[in-house]
């Protein structure tokens, strides 16, 4: 039996937005994202789930239970917000301690369960701060810690790191997937940002104006888009018009370059660049410029305007339109 199952779930607001007939399992001790571009219905599924929505048609189950009917503290899902939402008067402990002393837990279990959720987030010694005293990074951690004491069956997880910088988003990452597989937590996580989902999850569901466009894992939605879209959102995409009808799409990384010609497409070098720990080439062809990943070595070698051979790995063909 799944965690959590949308069956035919609709959401529609007076505009006619929304989401419309979405069907979606999630397994137990999975972590699966929601992904897609701001106003594709990510987050009105996930507060749809959490009761922080009406849902409108079709039904939410957790565990084969219906929870449509039940308002957000009786439905055994927790939230994190973007914001945080930590209450700015209260100290650690009794952010963390608020949502047990509803559910009447003695106060040594209280104590011995914020203890315990304090070191699996690494801010032991924070008890007495206030969430003003602290970064958005320990405010962020504080806000998880606070849900995963509740024990919910799913935990709803709503771009959660987007406000903090690169350094620290990363790092939140790694402690979430750790945080998520040590306990088998069950996670619904939305983000619009694809290099996050990528990372964090075993699923990936990319959305696409109210509607679900694929489902797979990461190296599914990577190496195999279904459609032009997800092949267009996922990563760096060159797309060739071949004929009247037909597109072809390749990955910068499947592009070889060769000095001269004779490749499958020809063209002369328009820019390289370094960025980092890869080097990126542009390619005029008479199909459109191609971007291609290159060595040092060949840096080295080519230089703008010189003719070039590009022949390509793995690719893929879509309608054109």
């Amino acid at each position: 039996m799944s965690k959590l199952e949308l069956i035919n779930m609709t959401k529609l607001y007076k505009t006619g937005d929304g989401v419309r007939d979405i069907n979606l399992s999630i397994e137990e001790g999975e972590l699966v994202t929601l992904l897609g571009p701001s106003g594709c219905g990510k987050t009105t599924i996930l507060r749809t789930i959490g009761g922080f929505l009406d849902c409108d048609g079709g039904d939410i189950r957790i565990n084969g239970q219906s929870i449509i009917h039940l308002p957000p503290e009786k439905r055994p899902t927790a939230m994190v917000f973007q914001s945080y939402n930590l209450w700015p008067h209260m100290r650690v402990y009794d952010n963390l301690a608020f949502g047990l002393k509803l559910r009447k837990v003695p106060r040594p279990e209280r104590e011995r369960r914020i203890r315990q959720m304090l070191e699996l987030v690494k801010m032991t010694g924070m008890e007495s701060k206030y969430p003003g005293q602290m970064s958005g990074g320990q405010q962020q951690r504080i806000a998880i810690a606070r849900a995963l004491l509740l024990e919910p069956e799913v935990l709803l997880l709503d771009e959660p790191f987007s406000a903090l910088d690169a350094k620290i988003r990363q790092q939140m990452r790694e402690e979430l997937r750790k945080t998520q597989t040590d306990l088998n937590i069950t996670v619904a996580f939305v983000t619009h940002d694809q290099e996050e989902a990528m990372a964090l999850s075993d699923r990936v569901i990319v959305m696409n104006k109210g509607s679900i466009e694929q489902v797979g894992s990461p190296q599914e939605i990577y190496h195999r888009p279904r459609s032009r879209y997800v092949a267009d959102f996922i990563g760096e995409m060159n797309f060739l018009k071949i004929s009247d009808a037909q597109v072809l799409a390749v990955r910068p990384e499947h592009v070889q370059v060769a000095a001269g010609t004779g490749g499958e497409l020809d063209g002369y070098v328009r820019t390289i660049m370094m960025l980092g720990h890869y080097i990126e080439m542009t390619v005029d062809t008479d199909h459109g410029i191609v971007k291609a990943f290159i060595t040092d070595e060949q840096a080295q070698r080519l230089g703008r305007g010189d003719p070039v051979a590009l022949t390509f790995g793995r690719k893929q063909e879509y309608a054109a339109g």
